[in-house]
C-alpha cells in the first residue's frame, strides 16, 4: 500500500505542488483580566444569574432571570400558543390580571415598534418566556423588548422551563402566581400571596375601558389590507362599547366603511340609542362576565332594537343577556391557531382566541343558534339570533396576531345592518 501511494503521489506534476500556499504561523498571547470584585469579595460572573422567582399556588417555585420592570406582582398564569405577535399580545387589554406564558421558546428577536400596538398601554401583569433574544433583527424595530417592558413598568422573566409549566397548567388548570425580584420576600410569603388572591368575580373591564366617547377614523393600512376591494357604497354608523377593545378590530370595521363611535363600558344604553346607530359592537375584554352585571343590563336594553355584534367578552355578555350561563374554562383558549368549524357552511377557520370563560349552549333559550364550534374541545364559539338581529363570536376575527380566515364576519355584520 505504501509503494502504491508513493507511485500515485509521484504522478502529480511538480507545478501543482509548488502552488500550494505556505503555512502561516500565528502567535497567541494569553493574559489574565481581573474581574471587578463584588461587595462580598467574590468576583462578579460575566453572565446574568437567576434573580427572580415565579411562585405558583400549587407550591412550585421556578427560579428565573428578570428583564423589564422589577418588584412583586400577582396574577393568573395562562399560556399562549402563538408563534408570532408578542407585541400585540402585550397590548391586548383582554390579558389584564394575567401573566402570559409564551409556549414558543424564542421571544424578542423582532423587537417592538409603534405600529403593532393594540391599545394605549400594556395591561397584562407580566411576561414569562423560555429564551430572550440577545439581538433584534427587523426593519420596523425601534426598541428592544426588555427596554419596552421596563418603560411600561411590566415585569418579565426568562430562562424558565415553560414546557413544564404549560403541562402543569393543562393538567391542573390556570393557576395564580406571583412574580418577584425582591430577595427580601420568602417563598412562603409569595406562596401565601398567590393563595389569597383571586381573579374570579373581579371587574377588570372598568380598568381598561376608555373614560369618554370618541370617534375612530383609522382604517387598516393599505400594506396590510388584504381585501381592500370589498368596499360598500353605504356608510353605517356603529357604536362600539369598549370593554377592552383592540385597535385592529376598529381598523377592520372602519375598512368596511363603518363610521365608529367608541363609548365607555358604563355608557348608558339610552344614550347609545339616542345616537340612532345602524349597529352596535360589544367588544372583547378581560375577566369574568358575571362580574360586570351593569354591562349585561346594557346589552339587554340594546338587543332587539338595532343589529348587534359581540366579540369574545361581548359574545359572553350577549349569552348572559339572552338568559344563558357562562362558566370558567380549565385553562382557557389563548393563541393564534385554534380550529373552529362554521356550522352554517361547514368551513373550518383557524382563529385567534383569548378568553378564560365560555357560554353554555345548553342554557340558551330556543331560537338562539350556535353557529361556530371550537374543534379542540367542542365549546361554543359563535351565536346568532335572527329574530333579535344578533351575531357573535368567541374569538378575535381581526386576528392580530393570527390568520385572517374569519375576517369576512365584518362583512356579515355590515349585511345585517343593510337588511335592517
Amino acid at each position: 500500500m505504501d509503494r502504491a501511494f508513493g507511485m500515485a503521489c509521484s504522478q502529480f506534476p511538480s507545478c501543482f505542488t509548488s502552488t500550494l500556499p505556505k503555512p502561516r504561523l500565528f502567535t497567541v498571547t494569553c493574559r489574565s483580566i481581573s474581574a471587578p470584585a463584588a461587595e462580598n469579595g467574590l468576583a462578579e460572573r460575566p453572565w446574568k444569574v437567576a434573580d427572580a422567582r415565579l411562585v405558583l399556588e400549587d407550591g412550585s417555585v421556578w427560579p428565573a432571570k428578570s428583564f423589564g420592570a422589577s418588584g412583586t406582582q400577582v396574577a393568573e398564569v395562562v399560556f399562549n400558543t402563538s408563534l408570532t405577535g408578542y407585541q400585540e399580545i402585550l397590548t391586548d387589554p383582554s390579558y389584564a390580571g394575567q401573566f402570559v406564558l409564551m409556549t414558543n421558546p424564542h421571544i424578542g428577536n423582532t423587537g417592538v415598534n409603534s405600529d403593532d400596538e393594540e391599545s394605549r398601554q400594556c395591561f397584562l401583569g407580566g411576561l414569562v418566556i423560555r429564551s430572550l433574544s440577545i439581538s433584534t433583527s427587523n426593519w420596523r424595530c425601534t426598541e428592544t423588548l426588555g427596554d419596552y417592558l421596563a418603560s411600561r413598568n411590566i415585569m418579565g422573566i426568562y430562562d424558565v422551563d415553560t414546557r413544564a409549566i404549560t403541562r402543569r397548567l393543562r393538567q391542573d388548570g390556570s393557576l395564580i402566581g406571583v412574580l418577584s425580584t425582591e430577595e427580601s420576600k420568602t417563598d412562603e410569603e409569595l406562596l401565601n400571596m398567590s393563595r389569597t388572591w383571586d381573579i374570579v368575580g373581579v371587574d377588570l373591564i372598568s380598568g381598561v375601558s376608555c373614560q369618554a366617547p370618541y370617534e375612530w377614523v383609522d382604517r387598516t393600512g393599505s400594506e396590510w389590507d388584504f381585501n381592500f376591494d370589498r368596499r360598500n357604497k353605504e356608510t353605517f354608523h356603529v357604536v362600539a362599547y369598549d370593554f377592552g377593545i383592540k385597535s385592529n378590530i376598529l381598523r377592520r370595521l372602519a375598512s368596511y366603511d363603518c363610521k365608529i363611535t367608541v363609548v365607555p363600558s358604563t355608557w348608558p344604553a339610552s344614550e347609545t340609542l339616542k345616537m340612532k346607530p345602524d349597529g352596535v359592537l360589544f367588544s372583547n375584554g378581560p375577566g369574568d362576565p358575571s362580574a360586570v352585571p351593569y354591562a349585561v343590563e346594557t346589552v339587554k336594553e340594546i338587543i332587539g332594537k338595532v343589529p348587534v355584534f359581540g366579540i369574545c367578552m361581548g359574545h359572553q355578555l350577549l349569552g348572559q343577556a339572552l338568559g344563558g350561563k357562562t362558566f370558567k374554562m380549565k385553562f382557557g383558549h389563548h393563541g393564534g391557531n385554534h380550529p373552529v368549524r362554521n356550522i352554517r357552511n361547514g368551513r373550518v377557520e383557524i382563529s385567534a382566541q383569548n378568553h378564560n370563560y365560555a357560554v353554555d349552549p345548553e342554557s340558551l333559550p330556543k331560537g338562539v343558534e350556535v353557529t361556530h364550534v371550537n374543534l379542540n374541545d367542542g365549546s361554543c364559539a359563535g351565536l346568532a339570533y335572527p329574530q333579535q338581529k344578533l351575531m357573535s363570536l368567541q374569538y378575535h376575527p381581526e386576528a392580530s396576531p393570527g390568520p385572517h380566515d374569519s375576517d369576512s364576519v365584518f362583512g356579515e355584520f355590515v349585511q345585517l345592518m343593510k337588511q335592517e
